[in-house]
């Protein structure tokens, strides 16, 4: 394989890693918030033991997910430094404001949230989680600004041999070496076209990530028997995290997928499998992409792709045709990939929904009935579903705008690094790979450990300081708690 293959594949390799942990992040520290608000709001022991047990969980998904991110950082440079020049203005200011508005916040109170529980009180604590929460919400939000402009840029100027240009200029590929973006509008940049529409579909897919984590692990002990208490009131709050945050990805999914429409055409067109500019354009529920023959083999309802992009059937949606051929994207590994992630978002509501209709029902818990054991057994494997949806997601992102690594400006061939060959980046990707396998066994284990051992073992309000307790017998006389 040629540079530009291995590069992309190590830097996919290297992103898809680090991906599985920042979502369990996000996701956990919203369920934090929940728990934790709940115990200063009631004063009952097991939320205060729900908020510590699932503390440690974030404490490792976050330890991870901070050694499995630095790599990325590097390849930047090593790789990508004809990239990393062109759009340095525009990714430093993004950055730099990740780590003063997101990392500085996040680890400030990552302490105290992770050993303050006996040393500090229960609102400075409760205060930390918040902090530590919203910490890991601006640090989504700065990497998806970035993204989001690599997807749609604006606010910016292209600068060629030091002489701003005129808009509309794209450098070619022998003008690159000596061009790049610099900003003109921050804030047209964090407010690019589809920032927002991309980060909302971000963020709830991480509170899905967490969600479904809380509710599998609490599955898993209703079945075993084990800790019935703490997995009833944990399954609880994760089921309706997952019962909302799923609707609304399905809502952020249609705001994005009109953004798509608006300013990438050609993606959409992949997406979909559309080779044909049309009306009644039709809507693929699945299939294989027959490239030979520019169609799609599988099930699709005519004209619902039309009805979508401009709520009639007469609507013309733009097809691939409507493009040079080296300006597609791999159309049948984007139309793959988004298929999977749609199928698995249904599935997802399907599931967290009929949880909620055999607890209105008053069957949820009860593990008598075949129908709820064999319920359960889906929550357990459905931690699975988010991490896959929001993999498959990031790869039809990122695969629908090839060929371009900023879209319209620069192709990904142009942004590699000069001097960097194949077997540099072959030897660096099968290092990465036995790296990451150590660091996912690594994690594998220590999780398996901590559910195998359990929150009753591991949690001991009686160790609370004097002032949570009293704290706690204050709220639990006044919720006419005996707890």
């Amino acid at each position: 394989m040629d540079v530009e293959t291995l590069s992309r594949l190590q830097f996919a390799f290297t992103i898809a890693f680090h991906y599985l942990y920042p979502p369990l992040s996000i996701g956990l520290g919203v369920i934090l918030i929940i728990m934790e608000g709940m115990w200063l709001k009631t004063g009952i022991v097991r939320y205060h033991n729900m908020a510590r047990y699932w503390t440690r969980v974030f404490g490792l998904t976050f330890a991870i997910g901070v050694a499995s991110g630095i790599v990325m950082e590097f390849e930047f440079g090593t790789n990508w430094a004809t990239y990393s020049r062109f759009v340095g203005d525009v990714f430093g200011s993004a950055l730099a404001a990740e780590g003063i508005f997101a990392f500085f916040l996040e680890s400030g109170f990552l302490a105290i949230l992770l050993f303050g529980w006996n040393k500090v009180g229960p609102k400075m604590h409760f205060f930390a989680t918040v902090m530590v929460c919203l910490g890991a919400h601006f640090s989504a939000v700065w990497i998806v600004v970035a993204n989001s402009w690599m997807q749609t840029p604006a606010g910016f100027s292209i600068e060629y041999r030091g002489e701003i240009m005129p808009p509309g200029f794209v450098p070619t590929a022998d003008q690159i070496l000596h061009s790049r973006a610099v900003i003109e509008d921050f804030w047209a940049l964090v407010f690019n076209p589809s920032s927002m529409e991309r980060l909302s579909h971000v963020l709830v897919g991480c509170w899905q990530a967490g969600a479904f984590l809380v509710v599998s692990i609490s599955a898993f002990y209703l079945l075993r028997g084990r800790h019935r208490e703490f997995a009833v009131s944990s399954l609880k709050i994760g089921l309706v995290v997952a019962a909302v945050a799923s609707l609304l990805q399905l809502a952020t999914g249609a705001k994005s997928a009109d953004g798509v429409t608006r300013n990438q055409p050609a993606k959409l067109a992949a997406m979909e499998g559309l080779f044909k500019t049309q009306s009644w354009a039709p809507m693929a529920l699945g299939g294989w992409v027959d490239m030979e023959n520019e169609k799609v083999h599988g099930l699709e309802i005519p004209g619902m792709l039309s009805m979508l992009v401009g709520h009639s059937p007469e609507t013309v949606v733009t097809g691939l045709d409507a493009f040079p051929r080296e300006d597609w994207p791999p159309v049948q590994a984007v139309f793959q990939f988004y298929h999977i992630m749609i199928a698995i978002g249904m599935a997802l509501i399907g599931v967290a929904w009929f949880g909620m209709f055999l607890w209105w029902r008053g069957w949820l818990f009860d593990l008598s009935k075949p129908l709820v054991r064999a319920y359960y057994w889906i929550l357990v494997l459905s931690v699975l579903g988010p991490q896959i949806a929001n993999q498959t997601g990031w790869f039809t992102a990122e695969m629908g705008r090839q060929p371009w690594i900023v879209y319209g400006l620069m192709r990904t061939s142009e942004g590699l690094s000069a001097v960097v060959k194949a077997n540099h980046v072959l030897a660096s990707l099968i290092m990465f790979t036995i790296i990451y396998a150590l660091l996912f066994a690594v994690f594998i284990y220590l999780l398996t450990r901590k559910i195998q051992k359990g929150p009753d073992e591991e949690e001991d309000s009686r160790e609370m300081p004097p002032s949570w307790v009293a704290l706690m017998e204050r709220r639990a006389a006044r919720a006419g708690d005996q707890h």
